[in-house]
């Protein structure tokens, strides 16, 4: 009864029965580690957010480069602060305004960015408080350079002399005549009556619409393992009814039906 199995119709289906699920179930542990990873960034930068400012400052070269670990992290920074340029499209609390990029050039030769505050309105330098002149010691939480069109960041370009859209080594270097650290400290206090920035998570982290998908993604390979196994049932229970009806006449083996003469 079972040797259409030996067919090679049959062992076409049962090889692909056998590739298909552990791929499936391979892809579906994928999209779970990946969604599983995304939880424990979420929860990573929960703690970080919530010890943001609690813990000592450190020098800014114990914390380079930047990663998910050092995000947020405080550190201190002596230096004398150079140029300024204002990032315009920036909210706090749903409110339209800019940020005040300060160049603090260190000792290194490099320049760290450093958002001094946040304003309100459009961006406008006769409203950004100067910096302080002569040699300062900030310190802020650190923050990863930022990528344009990601994480509230816009992505157009053509910038007013004066602005950047992003914060970034990659956006400064074409700015300004020296190197920068390709990293950002936001003040824990605004400088001048400016409002401080909060800390921001890095890029890529946290419960976002990316890891729902991911979710979702593990499901889909999962179920699909389930139809291929009910399909297979599905055909084996098909071709043994088959079998049987032909073995009690009630029904002519596939091979046997000849084809009947249709009438004009």
């Amino acid at each position: 009864m079972y040797r259409f199995l030996l067919t090679p119709r049959w062992w076409g289906i049962n090889v692909f029965v056998v590739l298909a699920i552990p791929f499936c179930i391979f892809m579906g542990s994928w999209q779970l580690g990946r969604f599983e990873d995304r939880v424990q960034d979420h929860e990573t930068t929960t703690t970080q957010d919530e010890s943001a400012g609690r813990g000592a400052a450190r020098p800014l070269a114990e914390l380079l480069p930047v990663d998910k670990s050092t995000v947020g992290e405080q550190t201190t920074v002596t230096g004398r602060y150079a140029e300024q340029l204002l990032v315009p499209e920036r909210k706090l609390d749903d409110l339209d305004g800019y940020y005040v990029l300060t160049l603090l050039r260190t000792d290194t030769g490099e320049a760290l960015p450093v958002v001094r505050g946040w304003l309100p309105g459009t961006p406008d330098p006769a409203k950004a408080p100067a910096p302080p002149t002569g040699e300062v010691t900030v310190t802020g939480a650190l923050q990863a350079a930022e990528s344009p069109g990601s994480n509230g960041v816009s992505g157009r370009s053509g910038w007013p002399e004066g602005q950047t859209g992003a914060i970034s080594a990659a956006t400064l270097l074409n700015l300004v005549p020296y190197d920068v650290y390709d990293a950002w400290v936001t003040l824990n206090e605004g400088d001048s009556g400016m409002r401080a920035v909060p800390v921001s998570a890095p890029q890529n982290t946290g419960l976002d619409l990316k890891a729902f998908q991911n979710l979702g993604y593990t499901a889909e390979w999962f179920a699909f393992v389930g139809f291929v196994i009910f399909m297979w049932f599905r055909l084996l229970r098909r071709e043994v009814e088959l079998a049987r009806d032909a073995e009690l006449g009630l029904a002519a083996p596939e091979d046997d039906r000849e084809p009947q003469p249709t009438g004009v």
